[in-house]
């Protein structure tokens, strides 16, 4: 999406016209992730190929540059120092705005992107718990996902009509309660 945006852009400043048949001209892409985890190995090079497709041929390979710490005070250090300041008060406070806010506070007191906190604290506060909303949102949908699966799962057992509801909501991770409700529904439709 961003690249997408990146070369919009890079078209509107070279005034080059989207829509004629000739062909552009644009310079070759370079993608960076700022990785800010733990990680035993450190490559300099991912590809969505290998690390997501166990190296199977796909019709679209996007390969980024990784990025670590950078050099003792950076900008990109200064980052990655904010981003784990950031998860140390999630760990306290929960992905909450105190915990954003204690972040800021901390990293300011510590000279850590304080120019830029201190012009855009809010900017980044709202940024930040928007962030934790997706989150919060994707991990809602796959939970609901696999709950989703364990029902159907759990209604093809009851229909062979072979395992008691005991052992159908151990194989399927729903609770007891959840089967039978789900018998039920299964005897009324007959």
């Amino acid at each position: 999406m961003y690249l997408v945006q990146t070369y919009r852009e890079y078209f509107r400043k070279t005034k080059q016209d989207l829509y004629k048949s000739k062909k552009l001209e644009m310079p070759g892409p370079e993608l960076y992730v700022i990785y800010t985890g733990n990680r035993k190995t450190r490559p300099e090079e991912i590809s969505l190929k290998e690390e997501f497709f166990d190296g199977k041929d796909i019709c679209i390979d996007v390969k980024v540059k990784m990025v670590y710490d950078g050099r003792d005070g950076d900008i990109i250090n200064q980052y990655v120092v904010f981003t784990k300041v950031c998860n140390e008060q999630v760990e306290v406070y929960g992905r909450t705005r105190k915990a954003i806010q204690e972040a800021v506070r901390i990293c300011k007191d510590k000279n850590v992107l304080k120019e830029y906190l201190e012009s855009r604290e809010q900017e980044v506060v709202d940024m930040m718990m928007e962030l934790y909303d997706e989150q919060e949102i994707l991990k809602s949908y796959v939970e609901s996902e696999k709950y989703d699966v364990a029902k159907e799962t759990a209604r093809r057992f009851l229909k062979m009509g072979k395992l008691s509801v005991e052992e159908i909501a151990a194989g399927s991770g729903l609770s007891i309660e959840t089967v039978l409700e789900l018998q039920k529904e299964q005897l009324q439709m007959v």
